[in-house]
């Protein structure tokens, strides 16, 4: 019989990266406020982790991230524009990422990597469960990845990590799992995890994608965990350690995913996103799909 474990209401979003493959627009921009279509990467990731019940989110930002925090905070002087002129449109969509959740801000000091900066969240997570989001990894809300993830957890306990199977010449781009299968078909045992190994001493070719939901055990081991690949604290190396050994903090599980996901740290796949995500808008789709096929058909023969 499944066991009961404690509600996950947090979630922690790592956003203090430099953004150097969008340079020089993330020169002065944060990475993370880069549109896609007509809102910041970062408001979808907050509205993916709502969607899945977690409401209380921490981001851990770093120097010239404050857009961060104006985006999510109140502009009065702009709702006040908008309201005199009457367009209620506009004033809602504006007033949307102010009411989204409950944010909550601190500054990783030193770019130490991601294992870093999850231990950052460590005082205001406590010794609760907690999601963790990567911003550059959208997942399109039609496939509630996040929330399966959250029903893992609370079956299982432990540990749970995203999963998504690529080409092996493609897995020394991503941590990787060793995994086993289980009673349910989109949930995987992980025995074992290796950061970017080469596709020769890869153990699957199930990559990790940017979602997590972490035992809270998990903090102990990163104050203790020595930097790994790129002279960076890995939050890889520290799950590898929850997967040794159940008695931490128990087991770590994998949720295989085979929906839409859009990397917007690589800057082709952020034009895909663009793309895909514009021709399925009820407002811009028609139009803009009418273009694309002109300019795919007729304006691409001439190039």
């Amino acid at each position: 019989m499944s066991q009961s474990h404690p509600r996950i209401s947090k979630a922690v979003i790592p956003a203090a990266g430099l953004g150097t493959r969008f340079l020089p627009a993330t020169k002065a921009t944060p990475k993370e406020m880069l549109p896609v279509v007509d809102k910041p990467a970062i408001q979808y990731v907050v509205e993916e982790a709502v969607a899945a019940g977690l409401d209380d989110v921490l981001m851990v930002t770093g120097r010239n991230k404050r857009p961060l925090e104006d985006h999510f905070d109140r502009n009065y002087e702009l709702e006040s524009a908008l309201e005199k002129k009457g367009d209620a449109e506009r004033l809602a969509k504006v007033q949307e990422s102010s009411d989204l959740a409950t944010l909550h801000y601190v500054r990783q000091g030193d770019p130490k990597g991601l294992g870093h900066a999850v231990l950052c969240a460590a005082p205001h997570v406590g010794d609760e469960p907690f999601a963790v989001l990567l911003g550059d990894d959208l997942i399109d809300p039609r496939d509630p990845l996040l929330r399966r993830m959250v029903e893992v957890q609370e079956q299982h306990g432990g540990s749970v990590v995203a999963l998504m199977e690529v080409a092996p010449e493609q897995i020394h781009l991503y941590g990787c799992a060793a995994v086993e299968t289980t009673e349910d078909s989109d949930v995987v045992k992980v025995g074992g995890l290796v950061e970017k190994p080469d596709a020769a001493d890869a153990p699957s070719n199930y990559a990790i994608i940017g979602r997590y939901v972490l035992d809270p055990h998990i903090f102990d081991i990163l104050r203790r965990t020595e930097p790994g690949r790129g002279g960076e604290i890995q939050l890889t190396d520290a799950l590898q350690q929850l997967a040794a050994d159940e008695k931490i903090g128990g087991p770590v599980h994998g949720v295989v995913f085979k929906g839409r996901r859009y990397d917007t740290g690589d800057r082709g796949d952020y034009l895909r996103a663009i793309v895909r995500l514009a021709c399925e808008r009820e407002d811009l789709g028609p139009d803009f799909r009418t273009w694309l096929r002109r300019y795919v058909t007729e304006e691409m023969q001439q190039l």
